[in-house]
């Protein structure tokens, strides 16, 4: 005969964020504006404004299809332009006017800047290797430090969520900033970790105090599929 206690029960349980934390939708901008050597990008603050490509509008509406179910209180967008037009379409469907965090903008590269990074990537500069070598961006000549850059990117984020807890947030924000907070939030010893993330893509994290919780990497399940 079985006793209550052996009837009992204790299921799987189903992760939800704890009380007061913000779910923070980190995306990245879609493709931006290819790099031309007799066409340079406008520059904001010294750094690269391209505007997006044709396919980068696709992978904007695409995000907003994407996110537009989803509980979004808020949207936030750097000072660059990629990242308010990949907004965009998100932000009219749910009525929202996307606040700028400035702090969210990308690394700034330097004497690399204005599409030179692409450039001397694509023809095999020596400091490319360094530079993946080492998991500094400050290799290359005038860029921003490593900790500069981490320090703005953790203080941005902890306003972000102070200002909304118990709320869910877009961020349409940069590829180096994707890495170097997924990066932070995991511990990752390999700091370069997770600069992997695609154009439009998704990652979520979930922000309590000092503690990041990651929920998704890089999620890219709305970009094969067919639109509407």
């Amino acid at each position: 005969m079985s006793t209550p206690e052996q009837e009992i029960e204790y299921r799987q349980h189903r992760f939800s964020p704890p009380p007061g934390s913000t779910e923070i939708f980190l995306v990245r901008h879609g493709e931006s504006a290819p790099a031309r050597g007799d066409d340079p990008f406008d520059l904001v603050d010294g750094q690269a404004d391209p505007d997006l490509a044709p396919e980068g509008r696709d992978h904007a509406q695409r995000v907003g299809e994407r996110l537009a179910g989803e509980r979004i209180d808020a949207i936030y967008v750097t000072t660059l332009r990629r990242t308010v037009q990949t907004a965009a379409p998100l932000a009219e469907k749910l009525g929202l006017t996307p606040v700028v965090e400035p702090d969210l903008r990308e690394i700034h590269l330097g004497d690399w800047e204005n599409g030179l990074f692409r450039k001397y990537t694509a023809d095999g500069h020596p400091i490319v290797d360094r530079l993946w070598t080492e998991q500094r961006w400050d290799v290359i000549p005038g860029a921003e430090s490593d900790e500069a850059f981490g320090a703005r990117l953790r203080a941005a984020l902890t306003r972000i969520a102070a200002a909304h807890p118990d709320q869910r947030v877009a961020v349409f924000t940069h590829g180096g900033v994707i890495g170097e907070v997924f990066a932070q939030a995991s511990r990752a010893v390999e700091r370069f970790a997770f600069l992997g993330a695609d154009n439009g893509s998704i990652s979520h994290l979930v922000l309590q105090g000092d503690t990041w919780i990651v929920r998704r990497f890089n999620d890219t399940a709305h970009l094969a599929a067919p639109l509407g």
